[in-house]
């Protein structure tokens, strides 16, 4: 089996600076041609069915793919971004260090919890577990998922156990191969990766 496993592109709270997290905005002018162009890179590779992230963002990415690759898009709610940010989701970030130092200060740490934010170990597992079931599938050879940052990191860092991402761009993507129940990076884009931290 093969997946795909994708980042949504430039959304519009990218460009106001604002906490995404579970914050549902859409794709920016830039975020839509990004998507468009990955569609182009993808066309030919013979993906059958795109699982998408609930949130806005992705199922407009997702959407730009199946129209080039022709198949369907179905929603996994597991697949959304954590919601990382609680109180501070969809604030614009200058202003949250301002009204909210100490719960800025905090998120440095992916394992701090501020208030009514989402726990690590929580969204690192509702990951895991939707990733696992979708690798298990015997309906599908060839899937992608279109995700967000957050779930990269995991896939990477718990999944794979392949170490940290230093930077994870818009409509980044990863081609996986799994052969029993191992997975071997094909190949990759917009991605930098720090292996084995």
């Amino acid at each position: 089996m093969k997946i795909f496993f994708i980042r949504h592109g430039e959304t519009t709270g990218d460009v106001e600076n604002l906490y995404g997290g579970d914050y549902d905005d859409s794709l920016s002018e830039k975020g839509t041609e990004q998507s468009k162009d990955l569609a182009g890179v993808l066309k030919d590779t013979g993906i059958e069915i795109i699982v998408s992230s609930p949130l806005l963002r992705a199922k407009e990415t997702a959407q730009c793919i199946a129209e080039q690759v022709k198949c369907h898009v179905i929603i996994d709610s597991k697949l959304k971004e954590r919601n990382q940010y609680g109180v501070l989701t969809g604030m614009n970030k200058d202003l949250a260090k301002e009204k909210y130092p100490t719960q800025v200060e905090m998120l440095k740490d992916r394992n701090n919890t501020i208030e009514e934010a989402e726990t690590y170990e929580d969204f690192s597992k509702r990951i895991t577990d939707v990733f696992q079931k979708l690798a298990d599938s015997p309906e599908y050879k060839i899937i992608a998922i279109v995700s967000h940052g957050g779930p990269m990191r995991v896939l990477f860092r718990d999944i794979l156990k392949w170490g940290e991402l230093k930077e994870i761009g818009d409509c980044s993507f990863v081609e996986l191969e799994k052969s029993k129940d191992s997975f071997s990076l094909l190949r990759s884009g917009g991605l930098v990766m720090d292996f084995g931290k």
